[in-house]
């Protein structure tokens, strides 16, 4: 269901550009995890899975998709430096968790600045 290859490439991507706007490579981040499905269920399912192995998980959220159908997502969130590695490790993760429970995972991200100026 979800490709792990396109996801681990854009990995990568976030963090060239992280550490190209100046980001320091040893400073802790909150990583945010994104997983989606119209199958409020089955994100429910992820999210306690996801849990189990220490992510915090924000509360779900409904969205409209394109074609007007509901849809739910939510952010698993982390703290950890950007290091290729750690972020690779949990993105597989991620992924086989996801893929178990049918849902998709849309990758990661995070805020980097002062919280004021969002």
């Amino acid at each position: 269901m979800n490709d792990l290859e396109a996801l681990l490439a854009q990995s990568d991507e976030t963090i060239d550009i992280l550490l190209e706007a100046g980001l320091e490579a040893d400073e802790e981040l909150e990583i945010e995890h994104h997983l989606v499905s119209s199958d409020f269920s089955k994100l429910e399912k992820a999210a306690v899975e996801l849990v189990k192995l220490g992510y915090h998980v924000e509360d779900a959220e409904e969205f409209e998709l394109d074609d007007g159908q509901p849809a739910f997502y939510f952010a698993a969130l982390t703290y950890c430096t950007v290091e290729r590695a750690k972020l690779a490790a949990q993105t597989r993760e991620i992924t086989e968790i996801a893929d178990h429970c049918g849902v998709e995972y849309d990758g990661w991200g995070t805020f980097i600045g002062d919280e004021e100026e969002e």
